[in-house]
């Protein structure tokens, strides 16, 4: 069994979209990103490319490669557990916590674990997603962006 903790963060920018875990949340500001800046599917390709031993999302899809820009991180998480596959490994568990003050996220999170569960061709139950504030505190506490930690276990 191994094990990989993967983390993302985002500031807030005008005139984007929301997408956390594949999914269009209604909101005024999405994050700031070369990709689609789904911070959920970013700290999940992490995790999985972590415990995998394969490195990071940036040696993969590095931002400075006009490929991945505006791309669908569901695509790019996708790309990158089939990487983890034929490295040898079997996909067991993610386990992934959204850190935002801003907009409510729990009635999108079935819908997140759907999205994710699917790019990674399994089913919905082992995929957990939470969401949490930050209590008002620091930068995520003052609605400046959002960050999600990561955790996946591969067999």
């Amino acid at each position: 069994m191994r094990v990989g903790i993967g983390y993302d963060s985002h500031r807030f920018a005008d005139g984007r979209k929301l997408i956390l875990g594949g999914v269009e949340i209604p909101h005024r500001q999405g994050l700031a990103g070369h990709s689609d800046a789904d911070a959920v599917a970013h700290a999940l390709t992490d995790a999985l490319l972590g415990a995998a031993g394969l490195g990071d999302i940036g040696r993969l899809f590095p931002n400075t490669d006009p490929r991945w820009s505006n791309a669908d991180s569901l695509q790019l998480l996708n790309q990158a557990f089939l990487k983890v596959v034929e490295a040898g490994h079997q996909f067991v568990h993610a386990d992934i916590t959204i850190i935002a003050e801003h907009p409510t996220l729990g009635p999108h999170v079935d819908r997140m674990e759907e999205k994710l569960a699917e790019a990674l061709l399994s089913a919905p139950a082992h995929v957990s997603v939470k969401a949490k504030t930050n209590e008002g505190m620091g930068w995520i506490g003052k609605g400046e962006g959002i960050a999600v930690i990561a955790v996946a276990v591969l067999g």
